[in-house]
């Protein structure tokens, strides 16, 4: 063995081997334990968390990173604050709500252009409508069949036409049973208002067109005619797409029948 070799021997490395250690902030730790907690089953919604007194003591956190925490887990969904002798920090699970803000929030934030949206609709719309079909009740056949009557009455007035055009595409989401993709099309529901409050949309004939594909598509609903409502909701998307490609014609119709 050389010299030199003898030399290399314990010898430091050359630059660090190891990045900078950044611990965990202890109120980070804490929210992560009580959303598992909640996420888990482990405490059921509507209980309430222990006091902020015991949580101190239970971890021996200072009751500023107990707070910080509590603040985590309540603009996440997860916990509701409620004032007074009986109130407290009670556990809630995130609603449809949520999701739907958040995602609206992405859609617009983002500036999805309109090419996306008329992609998820064509995804998400004729399965959808399909579900109303087969899981639709009383109720939910009620607000379809109510909004599609608004719609025939708004037929002379433009902009409420088109508001109640999506909350009764809205309405058949809801009816599917399915809140993850009833609360994705809703979200893109802004973006589908705007895209389709132009000229382009504004004419008696188009608005004729609409009523009669809703009307055949709100009968299969009610029929449970699944394989209709889905085959008739496609047409009548695919068609919505195609007037949206033809930015200078006003003789597409919303339905390819």
């Amino acid at each position: 063995m050389s010299s030199d070799d003898d030399e290399s021997i314990g010898a430091p490395a050359a630059g660090p081997v190891v990045g900078r250690v950044v611990a965990p902030k202890p109120y980070d730790m804490l929210a992560d334990q009580l959303r598992e907690a909640i996420l888990s089953g482990d405490i059921a919604e509507g209980h309430a968390l222990p006091p902020e007194r015991e949580l101190v003591e239970q971890t021996g956190l200072t009751r500023g990173s107990v707070r910080e925490a509590l603040k985590q887990l309540a603009a996440e969904g997860l916990v509701q604050t409620r004032p007074g002798r009986f109130g407290g920090n009670l556990v809630t699970l995130p609603g449809k709500g949520m999701v739907t803000n958040s995602l609206n929030l992405f859609v617009r934030g983002r500036r999805m252009p309109l090419i996306t949206l008329n992609e998820t609709r064509d995804v998400l719309e004729p399965p959808l409508a399909r579900l109303a079909a087969q899981h639709r009740t009383d109720a939910d056949l009620a607000t379809i069949e109510r909004l599609h009557d608004e719609l025939v009455a708004a037929s002379d007035t433009f902009p409420r036409f088109s508001t109640i055009n999506v909350q009764w595409h809205n309405a058949i989401a809801q009816a599917s049973g399915n809140e993850l993709l009833s609360a994705v099309l809703e979200a893109i529901s802004f973006g589908v208002a705007v895209s389709t409050t132009v000229a382009e949309y504004d004419t008696a004939a188009t608005r004729k067109q609409v009523i009669a594909v809703h009307a055949q598509i709100t009968a299969a609903i009610r029929d449970r005619d699944g394989e209709f409502a889905e085959r008739r909701m496609r047409d009548h998307i695919r068609a919505t797409h195609a007037r949206a490609t033809a930015a200078e014609s006003t003789d597409v119709p919303l339905s390819e029948e």
